[in-house]
Formats: structure tokens, C-alpha cells, sequence
């Protein structure tokens, strides 16, 4: 459970101050310091942790990454809270080495690892085929954890991809057909007539996969599940692949797990 807002680890510029001083103070340096992060603001989290009795790091043999992973998920399902479990954060590297973040959606997770769908030729389609590797965060804000993966990346086959696009509301399908995903455009209503036209082409048929579009899997060669501690003694439980390279997430005997300082 994550617990109320408190001003504690200090950050207001004279004491007894608050966001209005720290932006009295930076005010006298024009706009562009004026803060838009008050500093001293801080969530103290009072969340069920990782506790070393718990049965992570008793068990043996040890548990696999998959199996708490599951039971993690679950609960940020059934969690009222939470309202997009499988919002994810996904990170890339372009071919010049700047990184580039943004937040997707989760359609697979089983013993081989993460899959999203995208645009294939979009920024990150054209990222990942450049360096296929890949890091995601799942941020459970409200219940104080966040689940992180790192690791190599492959395309779902086609076959995969399009059994999963056959699903999508039909909404979604034309409009990965109208989007050219992180091109111009000029406007919204020129989205709006490409719709309109595609409906029209796809009218009383099934909508199939375009060609640039489909997913990649993140084989993992590491995973960390995070719960957050009082003062900042957070739990961090890490798993990384004995041999480096990525290995299966229901392997107990391919990962090596280990209690990492917060």
C-alpha cells in the first residue's frame, strides 16, 4: 500500500518552506529555472515486501522468475488500483546509442518471455531491428512494485501476430492499417479520412494484418521484482541467467537469484 505524502529527506530551500519557496527562489532566475518538480514532495510506502523468511528465499529448489511473476500479475489485476496492469514501459536504443522510452501494452508473458505488438516500422520497430535488445518496466504505482526485464529481442512469427491481431476490436485493426506510427501528420482530420476510407475498403470483411505490423518478444537475461520498503529500505529480488545469454523464465536451474541493496 503506498502512504500519504510527507516532507521528509529535506529539499525546501529555508526551513519550514515548501514548494511556494522553492519557487520564490528559483523566480529570481527567470523562467527557465522556475520548477515545475516541488523537491521535498515524498510518498512513504508501507507496502507487503520481500521479507528473508518469505518463501522466495527459502525455498529449494529455488523459485524460478516465472512463478512469483505470475502470482505479481495477478494481483495487480484483481487490484482495483491498478487500472492498466499491463501498461509497460518499454525502452530501446536507436543506432546512434540514445535511448528511447515509451509506454506500451503487455500481450504475452509465459516461460519465454514478454510480448507487445507494434508498428514494425515505427521508431521503435526500426530501433529494435537496428539493436535487438530491450528493457521493460511494469510500474504498480498503488501497490508499491514495479517488475523489471532486460534482454534480447525477437519477432513473433507472423502466424503468432496475426492470430493475436484477429482479436483486436475491429476499431484497433483499421487503425493500425491508417497509422504510419511516428510519421507527420497534419492533422487529426486527415487520420480521421484515412480511417474512413480504410472502413470502406474493409467494409463486410475481416480487417488482415498489415505487413508492417506484428510483435517482438523480450527473451529475458534478467529480471528484478521491486517492492517498496519505509525509508527507502526497498526489497529488490534479481534474477540474471547463469550463462548471460537469455534463458527460459520457468527454468529454476538457468537463473541465478540474489537480494540486491535498495
Amino acid at each position: 500500500m503506498v502512504g500519504t505524502v510527507d516532507g521528509g529527506g529535506g529539499g525546501s530551500p529555508s526551513p519550514g518552506g515548501g514548494a511556494s519557496d522553492v519557487a520564490g527562489a528559483a523566480a529570481e532566475h527567470g523562467p527557465a529555472r522556475r520548477p515545475v518538480v516541488d523537491p521535498s514532495a515524498r510518498v512513504g510506502y508501507t507496502g507487503a515486501g520481500l521479507d528473508d523468511d518469505a518463501p522466495l528465499w527459502t525455498a529449494d529448489p529455488p523459485v524460478p522468475p516465472l512463478e512469483l511473476l505470475t502470482t505479481w500479475y495477478a494481483e495487480a489485476t484483481a487490484d482495483d488500483r491498478v487500472v492498466e496492469p499491463g501498461a509497460v514501459v518499454l525502452a530501446t536504443v536507436d543506432g546512434d546509442g540514445v535511448p528511447d522510452a515509451r509506454t506500451v501494452l503487455l500481450k504475452g508473458l509465459d516461460g519465454r518471455g514478454a510480448v507487445v505488438y507494434t508498428n514494425l516500422a515505427s521508431a521503435k520497430g526500426r530501433q529494435l531491428e537496428v539493436r535487438p535488445r530491450a528493457a521493460l518496466v511494469l510500474p504498480w504505482h498503488a501497490m508499491s512494485r514495479q517488475v523489471r526485464l532486460r534482454g534480447h529481442v525477437e519477432p513473433v512469427s507472423r502466424e503468432e501476430s496475426a492470430a493475436y491481431f484477429a482479436q483486436r476490436p475491429r476499431g484497433s485493426q483499421v487503425a493500425a492499417w491508417a497509422s504510419a506510427q511516428s510519421e507527420r501528420v497534419a492533422s487529426r482530420a486527415e487520420m480521421g479520412r484515412r480511417v474512413a476510407d480504410l472502413e470502406e475498403r474493409f467494409a463486410g470483411v475481416d480487417v488482415p494484418l498489415p505487413p508492417s505490423w506484428g510483435g517482438v518478444r523480450v527473451l529475458p537475461t534478467s529480471v528484478e521484482l521491486w517492492a517498496g520498503r519505509a525509508s527507502r529500505l526497498h526489497d529488490r529480488a534479481a534474477w540474471t541467467s547463469r550463462t548471460g545469454e537469455p534463458a527460459l523464465l520457468d527454468d529454476a536451474d538457468a537463473w541465478e537469484l540474489a537480494r540486491l541493496q535498495p
